[in-house]
């Protein structure tokens, strides 16, 4: 059987140098990375198998084993869309070099919307503020429930040593999408905050983060017992 051959005029790359990056199907750019199909199967038909498979938004979650369960992925391949997903993910943390400034509980969930989309379980990020409320800097610091508060509050204020960090603001995403606090995010919530009044790096904030909603500990202050 020959493999249908695409038409010049469609082809990912000359699509590319004719109307930009940005207005390539995500079947096109997947391609382009791809470079080239097999036998019996040509580039296109394995980036459209792809995604079939895999929503966009769980790509940040593949695995070798994942891609190499696909006809016409071989290993190579595989760790080659691995190392381009990866890159990509370390340019959206990458804060440009002017800072960024963030007064509000809502700018501060709209800025970080797309740090949590797609995870499945619960991902926990300190960024952290110079003293005009510039963002220094983001981090994840740790992934899972908290059950484990001594050990991540220390880490949250390692952090915001290294940085000299004037102030945190603490996110945290509710995979279920309700954010309402749970009595462990209160209690939390209250350890951090006495914990950075006395290390004098003050927990402005800890929001909850939804796919269309945010729960602010600041805004709903009169919830805890400081």
């Amino acid at each position: 059987m020959k493999i249908k051959e695409i038409p010049i005029t469609e082809r990912p790359r000359e699509r590319l140098k004719e109307v930009g990056a940005s207005n390539l199907t995500d079947k096109e750019l997947l391609s382009i990375i791809l470079k080239t199909g097999i036998k019996h199967k040509n580039v296109s038909d394995i980036a459209l198998e792809i995604l079939k498979n895999f929503e966009l938004l769980d790509f940040r979650e593949l695995n070798l084993k994942d891609l190499t369960k696909i006809n016409g992925i071989g290993e190579v391949k595989a760790i080659e869309l691995l190392a381009a997903i990866e890159l990509g993910k370390r340019i959206f943390l990458k804060e440009p070099k002017k800072l960024k400034k963030l007064s509000t509980p809502k700018e501060i969930w709209e800025s970080s919307k797309y740090l949590f989309s797609g995870v499945k379980q619960e991902y926990f990020y300190c960024y952290y503020f110079n003293n005009k409320q510039q963002l220094i800097e983001r981090k994840l610091i740790f992934m899972g429930t908290l059950n484990q508060a001594t050990t991540h509050t220390r880490e949250i204020f390692k952090e915001a040593y290294k940085l000299s960090a004037s102030s945190i603001v603490c996110l945290h995403n509710h995979p279920s999408n309700d954010v309402t606090p749970s009595q462990a995010d209160k209690l939390f919530t209250e350890r951090l905050m006495k914990t950075g009044a006395i290390q004098g790096i003050p927990i402005v904030d800890h929001i909850i983060v939804g796919e269309n909603s945010f729960y602010s500990f600041y805004e709903h202050s009169n919830i805890l017992n400081l």
